[in-house]
C-alpha cells in the first residue's frame, strides 16, 4: 500500500490527540522513554547468498506497557529494553544532531520519471538501496516501469528515511503507509545485536531538553551508543569496511 503526501509530514499524519499520546523522549545519557503503548516488534533483513537484502521479515512482538524504556547505550543485557547499564558504563548520550529539516539535508537526483532526495547523514546501512541495482544509478535512466517500481520499492524499504522518492508525473512525494510502531532491526551483517530502532508512522521524538525533532514517517534511532549523529543512527553499528555509503 502506498501513502502519497505532498505537505510536511507533521502536518498531515493522524489525529493530534493520537500524536500527543504516542511519543518518544530521549533522556540525558539514558534510554529512550516510549509512551502511548507503541507496538514493538522485531524486523529482520533477509539477504540472498550475495548478502543483498531481499525483504523485511517481521518477527516476534514484544510485550510492552503503556510506557517503557529502550536501551541506547548498546550494552543492556535485556535488549532492546534498558536495564540501567548506561549508569554503570558512564554512557555519554549527548545529542549532537543539528535537527535540520530533511529537505535542507538532502541532495537531489533528477530522472525522467522520478526525483530522489537523499540525506546521506541519515544512512542506517540497511542496504535495500542496492537491491536490483543501485538506486542512484537507476533514477537517471530512461523511463522504464520496472526500474521505476524498483526505485520506489527500495526507497520504501529504507528504514531511516534517507531516501525519499518524488513521482514527477503526478508531482507528489511517495511514502509507505506505516502504522505508528517501533521495529527492532535484526541485521545478519551485524555481529552484535545493536542495529538501530526503526521508528515508523510519524511518532514524535523529543530531545532530553524537550525540543521536538522533525516528525518523519521513517526514522532510525541509534541503539549501539556510537553514532556521531545522536539520537539518530549514522551506521556506526555496521562494520566500517563493509559500509556502502553513496
Amino acid at each position: 500500500m502506498i501513502l502519497i503526501y505532498t505537505k510536511n509530514f507533521s502536518n498531515r499524519v493522524g489525529k493530534k490527540v493520537e500524536e500527543k499520546r504516542k511519543e518518544i523522549k530521549v533522556t540525558t545519557d539514558g534510554p529512550y522513554i516510549v509512551s502511548g503503548a507503541v507496538p514493538l516488534f522485531d524486523m529482520t533483513i533477509q539477504c540472498n547468498n550475495q548478502g543483498i537484502p531481499g525483504k523485511w521479515v517481521k518477527g516476534k512482538t514484544y510485550p510492552t506497557t503503556e510506557t517503557y524504556s529502550l536501551c541506547r547505550c548498546g550494552q543492556s543485557q535485556n535488549k532492546p529494553f534498558c536495564d540501567n547499564t548506561h549508569i554503570k558504563v558512564d554512557f555519554d548520550g549527548t545529542e549532537v544532531s543539528y535537527n535540520q529539516p530533511f529537505n535542507e539535508m538532502a541532495k537531489t537526483i533528477d530522472g525522467p520519471a522520478l526525483r530522489l532526495k537523499d540525506a546521506e547523514i541519515l544512512c542506517a546501512s540497511a542496504r535495500f538501496c542496492h537491491r536490483g541495482g543501485d538506486i542512484w544509478d537507476q533514477i537517471p535512466q530512461p523511463s522504464n516501469p520496472q526500474i521505476k517500481n524498483n526505485c520506489i520499492r527500495n526507497s520504501f524499504d529504507c528504514p531511516s528515511g534517507r531516501l525519499v522518492i518524488i513521482d514527477k508525473e503526478i508531482a507528489q512525494t511517495l511514502e509507505p503507509a506505516l502504522e505508528k510502531s517501533i521495529a527492532v532491526i535484526n541485521d545478519p551483517g551485524v555481529v552484535d545485536d545493536i542495529a538501530p530502532l526503526w521508528v515508523r508512522g510519524g511518532i514524535p521524538i523529543y530531545s532530553a531538553e524537550g525540543k521536538p525533532y522533525e516528525v518523519r514517517n521513517r526514522v532510525t534511532l541509534c541503539r549501539c551508543g556510537k553514532s556521531t549523529n545522536k539520537p539518530f543512527c549514522d551506521s556506526a553499528h555496521y562494520p566500517e569496511e563493509d559500509r556502502e555509503v553513496k
